[in-house]
């Protein structure tokens, strides 16, 4: 049972014992479908004299072309603006309604808004909302989230996880970098576990397994709050679209995909001896995205990706991690969003925040399920463009007419990121849904960093002589030679920003430049080999991949040695 259902159950009896009267409740959806409304209410932040919060309705009863929801405090809090919703208030008595573009709610939809608000003495959560008229039972575990002064109790999902934490430090990872000259300057830092098989599970070729890393974690988290980063990555057909990161499970094995990968994780992450932990997933890399970019009739398109869009194996496997992974209140899932030089055109952007709530709606997953999205996964996007902005032009031309931007709407992480996080709002994610960015390897510093624009000869001079980011094209992704390490990791570092993270270790190579005889299902792709000329994803483009790279995920000492040379902020 997920744990949307078991919060469901309890709030029922909770209402059924506090009235004296009995619901009638069966279990699994029948059961749902009893309850006419969830509403999670969320404060997210909260001060003195005023606090935000969030709130999530979902429609279980007949379709509605437009909702009202309303509540009413029990103490002095106003309601001082409002989004996503037309707020207004009388007395103690609020009305949320919707938007022009947020009215409609399917049976099991859901929207979501958020607010500000002004309080004095205690800011307590309304006891009961209506939606048009009817009243709702509070979903998502009752609405007493703790806000980022209170750090929680164990079992208590708060609204950032890394907020006034430590993260976990993998000692395989730091011990591989210390080794390295000069690599003690940061093998002290935070990276992500990846478990990109079944075998690393229980642990590989002498490699820790998924326990293992937890008991270090609890070692290492003493009397504070520690995340734990791991990397869910083992669809059916994995990463469609190249061939570097291809997986062990076929594209028709969804069921080995659930019993075998997702459920042995599932039960780990469920015991209780890991309850005090924070334990951060980064869901699936690259794969829905695929299924927007990477598909019939585009002209990226592959067979691969055709085939998994046809299938539906993505959907159902993301969705299926979501609900599984999600039941363990301590468990945060942040799906993949690619990278702004992959989705930030017009026709990318939304498509695939509706991919993606697609996904976490499937296989008994709701929107609740996700915490939040990461972009620049093992990617080489910068961070922040200094230099220039989408807004910029040259003698008439916008920047975006540029061949390196090539009519994005983003030229970095940054904006990129802020700008899906409020798209997936406005499509229904909670409000108060957070980014992550990984910067492990995204600073492009040393020697050749431009310090100032380019010359405004014309655009293209313009923006190439200004960019930080090196690469020959946006769309190369394999060892890139001139890359560095980017902004350390650090919680809340910009609005909407959850935290820098990095996931991808370092140091660890992205694929082989040449074919490597395998057992761990990887194949050989040309973008990452340094002699590559390209293919319509680069523009035709040469790869610039660096030499003599081993297979995905194995350490590459000369890709570690020049991330430390060309890092941003220095070493």
């Amino acid at each position: 049972m997920s744990r949307t259902r078991t919060a469901l159950l309890a709030a029922l009896a909770l209402v059924a014992g506090a009235s004296g009267t009995a619901l009638a409740v069966t279990p699994g959806d029948a059961g749902i479908a009893a309850v006419p409304c969830t509403v999670d209410y969320k404060v997210q932040n909260q001060w003195d004299t005023g606090f935000t919060a969030a709130v999530t309705i979902t429609n279980n009863s007949a379709a509605k072309s437009s909702w009202s929801l309303k509540w009413s405090y029990a103490g002095n809090q106003k309601v001082t603006s409002g989004w996503n919703a037309k707020i207004s208030q009388s007395g103690t008595a609020v009305t949320a309604a919707n938007e022009s573009y947020n009215g409609t709610l399917p049976t099991g939809g859901s929207a979501s808004f958020g607010f500000q608000g002004s309080y004095s003495g205690t800011n307590a959560v309304p006891a009961t909302f209506t939606l048009d008229g009817v009243t709702c039972n509070v979903d998502g575990g009752g609405p007493t989230d703790p806000g980022p002064t209170d750090p929680g109790t164990p079992g208590t999902r708060v609204d950032n996880p890394y907020a006034g934490a430590k993260v976990y430090v993998n000692p395989e990872w730091s011990a591989n970098a210390a080794a390295e000259p000069g690599g003690s300057r940061i093998s002290n830092q935070p990276t992500g576990v990846w478990l990109d098989r079944i075998a690393a599970i229980n642990g590989t070729g002498g490699k820790m397994g998924l326990r293992a890393h937890l008991d270090e974690a609890l070692k290492q988290k003493g009397s504070g709050e520690l995340v734990v980063q791991l990397v869910i990555y083992d669809l059916p057909g994995r990463d469609c679209s190249a061939l570097a990161s291809n997986g062990e499970l076929g594209p028709t094995e969804i069921d080995k995909y659930k019993t075998q990968y997702i459920d042995p994780i599932a039960a780990i992450l469920a015991d209780p001896k890991y309850a005090s932990l924070r334990i951060v997933n980064t869901v699936e890399i690259d794969s829905l995205p695929n299924l927007v970019t990477n598909v019939t009739p585009r002209a990226t398109a592959t067979a691969n990706c055709d085939t998994m869009k046809a299938n539906g194996n993505y959907v159902k496997g993301v969705g299926y991690a979501l609900n599984k992974l999600g039941d363990a209140p301590n468990v945060y899932n942040y799906v993949d969003a690619g990278h702004h030089g992959w989705l930030g055109w017009d026709d990318n952007f939304s498509a695939t925040v509706q991919q993606i709530k697609q996904a976490a709606t499937a296989e008994g997953a709701t929107i609740n399920d996700v915490q939040g999205f990461i972009t620049n996964t093992a990617n080489y996007s910068a961070l922040k463009e200094p230099n220039f902005t989408i807004n910029d032009s040259v003698n008439g031309k916008s920047v975006r007419e540029s061949k390196w931007v090539d009519w994005n709407r983003y030229v970095d992480e940054l904006s990129y990121a802020q700008a899906f996080r409020q798209e997936a709002v406005n499509q229904g994610f909670p409000a108060g849904v957070g980014m992550l960015i990984d910067t492990s390897r995204n600073g492009w510093g040393g020697s050749a960093r431009p310090t100032g624009p380019g010359a405004m000869t014309d655009v293209d001079t313009y923006v190439n002589g200004g960019k930080i980011d090196r690469r020959i094209h946006v769309g190369n992704w394999c060892n890139q030679a001139g890359a560095g390490l980017g902004e350390r990791p650090k919680a809340s570092p910009a609005a909407g920003i959850d935290a820098y993270v990095w996931i991808k270790p370092p140091g660890e190579s992205d694929g082989a430049s040449s074919a490597v005889p395998n057992d761990e299902g990887k194949g050989f792709d040309r973008m990452c080999d340094p002699t590559y000329t390209g293919n319509p994803r680069n523009n035709n483009n040469m790869s610039g991949a660096l030499p003599n790279a081993p297979l995905s995920g194995h350490w590459f000492s000369a890709q570690f040695q020049e991330l430390m040379k060309n890092a941003y902020p220095a070493l």
